[in-house]
Formats: C-alpha cells, sequence, structure tokens
C-alpha cells in the first residue's frame, strides 16, 4: 500500500486505467450495475472538475493577462496560437481521409436502408459570433462557456493594466490570491484522478466491450491509427522543432493527462490536469493560462479525424465514391467548423452533421456510428489535449527566445553606447 501512495500520478491513473478495462470486462453481464452504482461516483468527480474550471480560467488567464502587462503581447500568443490550431486541424482531417481511403476496401458493409438520424441544430454563423460575447458576469461560469470566459477574463484583465499600474496594485494581489487559492482547490481533486478514471471507464466497458470487437472493430482501428499518426508525426515535430523539446519528454511529462482524457473523453474536465502537466514541462503561467482553455474550446484534431474517417466510410456504405474536391471541401468545412460548435455539447456529432451535408452525404449515415461514439470520443479527446498542450510548449519557446533576443539587442545596443 505505502508503495503505491509514492507512486506519481501518471502511475496511479494508468494502475486505475487497467483495473478499469479488467473490471469491466468482467462485468459486462452486469452491465447496468455498473451504470447504476459505480458511473455516478464518477459523475461525482467530473463534477468537481467541472466546478473548478470556470474559476481556474477566469482567474488564471486574468493572471497572465495582468502579469504580461502588455495588451500587445496577449495578442501575439493569441495570433500563433489560433494559426497553429487551425492548421493542425486541417491536417487531421487529411491525414483522416488519407488513411481511411486505403481502409475502405475492407470497411464492413453495414445496411443503410431505414436508417434515420436528427442531426443536432446547429447555430448560425453570426449568432455563433454573437454568443462568444457573454451578457451576464456569472453566467458563462455556471454554464460552463469557456469562451466566454475567456473573453470576460481578457476584457477585465486589460482594464486592470489599463488603469495603471499603482491603482491597480490591489487588483491584482486579489487576483494573484484567487488564482492561487482556485490552483489549490485543483490540486485536492487531482489526487481523487484514480478513482474518477476507474468510476468513468469502467461503466463504459462493460456496456460496449463486445462492441468494440464487433461490425465496427476496423472503423475503430482506423480512426485510432489516424490519431496515433497525428500524435507521432505532428505533434513530435511540431514540439521538437518549434518547442526546443524531446518529444519522448513531452509526452511522458504529458502521460496523466492523456489517460486522464482518455478515460473521461472531456476536453473541458481535462483541462486542469493539463494545466499541471504543461507547467511541469516549462510552459509559462500566461502561455499556459490561455492557450489551453482555449485550446479546450475551439482545437479539435481529434474530432476532425473522425469526420474524415466517419465521411468516408458513411460514403461506402452507401456505395458513393468521393472525389478530390469534395474532399477538399471536407477539409475545410471540418477546420472552421472546429471553431463554430466550439463550447457546444455534441459538437463532434454536429460537425460531422455540417461535413456530411457540405458534400451531399445522407445525414441519416450518423446512426451507422452513434452506437460507439463514446469509444471513437475517448481517443479525440485524448488528441484533442494533446494538440492543446503542444501548443502551449512552443508558444511559450517561441515568446522566450523572443524576449532572449530582445534582450540581446538591448544588451548589444547598450555595449555600442558605452564604446561610443
Amino acid at each position: 500500500m505505502s508503495r503505491i501512495k509514492k507512486l506519481p500520478l501518471a502511475g496511479k491513473i494508468f494502475i486505475a486505467l487497467v483495473l478499469a478495462i479488467v473490471v469491466g470486462l468482467i462485468m459486462q453481464p452486469w452491465a447496468d450495475f455498473a451504470t447504476d452504482y459505480i458511473k455516478p461516483f464518477g459523475t461525482i468527480f467530473l463534477n468537481l472538475i467541472k466546478f473548478i474550471v470556470g474559476p481556474i480560467v477566469l482567474f488564471s488567464i486574468m493572471s497572465g493577462v495582468v502579469s504580461l502587462r502588455d495588451i500587445g503581447k496577449v495578442g501575439k500568443i493569441g495570433g500563433i496560437t489560433v494559426v497553429y490550431y487551425f492548421f493542425t486541424t486541417a491536417l487531421a482531417t487529411t491525414i483522416g481521409l488519407g488513411v481511411a481511403n486505403l481502409f475502405k476496401g475492407i470497411f464492413p458493409a453495414i445496411a443503410t436502408s431505414n436508417l434515420s438520424y436528427e442531426a443536432p441544430e446547429k447555430a448560425s454563423f453570426m449568432s455563433v459570433v454573437v454568443d462568444i460575447f457573454p451578457s451576464n458576469f456569472l453566467a458563462p461560469i455556471v454554464n460552463a462557456n469557456m469562451l466566454q470566459v475567456i473573453v470576460m477574463a481578457l476584457l477585465i484583465g486589460f482594464a486592470v493594466i489599463l488603469i495603471g499600474e499603482e491603482k491597480a496594485e490591489p487588483a491584482i494581489q486579489f487576483i494573484e490570491l484567487a488564482n492561487s487559492v482556485f490552483m489549490k482547490a485543483m490540486e485536492m481533486i487531482l489526487n481523487l484522478s484514480p478513482i474518477g478514471v476507474f468510476c468513468l471507464l469502467c461503466p463504459v466497458i462493460a456496456s460496449n466491450g463486445a462492441m468494440i470487437i464487433g461490425s465496427l472493430a476496423k472503423v475503430l482501428l482506423c480512426a485510432y491509427l489516424c490519431y496515433f499518426l497525428h500524435a507521432v508525426v505532428v505533434y513530435s515535430g511540431a514540439v521538437a522543432t518549434f518547442g526546443s523539446m524531446n518529444p519522448m519528454k513531452f509526452f511522458k511529462g504529458m502521460l496523466p493527462a492523456i489517460m486522464f482524457a482518455f478515460s473521461s473523453a472531456s476536453s473541458v474536465g481535462t483541462l486542469p490536469l493539463n494545466m499541471e502537466c504543461t507547467k511541469k514541462l516549462g510552459a509559462s503561467r500566461e502561455v499556459r493560462s490561455f492557450v489551453l482553455p482555449l485550446g479546450a474550446t475551439i482545437n479539435m484534431d481529434g474530432t476532425a479525424i473522425y469526420q474524415g474517417v466517419c465521411a468516408i466510410f458513411i460514403a461506402s456504405c452507401y456505395g458513393i465514391n468521393l472525389t478530390i474536391s469534395q474532399m477538399v471541401t471536407i477539409v475545410l468545412t471540418a477546420t472552421l467548423a472546429s471553431v463554430g460548435t466550439a463550447g457546444v455539447p455534441g459538437a463532434g456529432m454536429i460537425m460531422l452533421a455540417m461535413v456530411l451535408t457540405s458534400v451531399g452525404l445522407p445525414v441519416d449515415g450518423i446512426a451507422l456510428v452513434a452506437g460507439v461514439d463514446r469509444i471513437f470520443d475517448m481517443g479525440r479527446t485524448t488528441l484533442n489535449i494533446t494538440g492543446d498542450a503542444s501548443a502551449t510548449i512552443i508558444v511559450s519557446n517561441l515568446l522566450n527566445k523572443n524576449k532572449t533576443l530582445a534582450m540581446e539587442n538591448k544588451d548589444e545596443q547598450i555595449h555600442k553606447e558605452v564604446l561610443g
């Protein structure tokens, strides 16, 4: 028992994950019991995570902004982040389409007659833009609308900077204190992660274990192969090239967040643990406090892969061959839809409905994959949060390089003036 207590959090979560799979497979005949009596404890843990996420995002972003004391620098961080997110999402969709086309010949033939699926209602572009801006101080936190929380934190942070350093000092001290308090509360909740992981994953395995090796196994295999390729090729390359970090160190440091994301299938729920992991990897506070909440909301590389794989699979079930122009349309639609569906429950299904509609595929085809969507979701959430972390490491490294370069230029200028 004492050895288990001394294990790092990643080790405890891994043990919980393995136990959840084993117990879940054993409990398949009693799946209802697992759902009724084990899952509620996982839900309690997720509720605690969701409770802490709003305040954490609000105060960590405000803390990051006031520590920068420069609105222009915040804009620079945001610009680099958004470009990176759009680029990796487009790459993810391309990988999903490419690998799925290789799998097309071995995808299962599933009857499409009598299929029906009612696509979730999607909001118009302008309503999405309007919904980014909060109309109430408490509503964004209560509703866990991360985009609105980010906007609110930025507005308050900018206001604190603009009133002047002397007047702002009490506000800055309050923000720093509140941030420290909620970070400590987050640390207490994260210590319960192994229990939460077990209680969340065990009922899923008990309910879907047989289905995983059923008719959709090849589609799931294709999606998970794409998730793996994107992580190993795109994220490793980006972290090594732009983040100046060994990819092995990056993935080792991210293990606790990766395992939690896989079992919980919640990007926002994994946010506190992601912040902790990127902190240990050396990402600066002002960067991780801005990049991670934004990524948890709009960065959906795993979901983009899911769109590509499912589009090819559904098309093959209907006997339709997609053209190159249709595939390009899927890449563009999935990339733009990742922002358009930000913060919306069931965003993956809404995005898939938009993608299918954009190339004239029957939306009813979603019913083919809806039954195992949770299994897809576990992998795509894991990839999503890993992408958020890679952006954090990269942006932090680029800003540090710029800071070092600026200091060297300043020292050189002073040296010239002294010599002059």
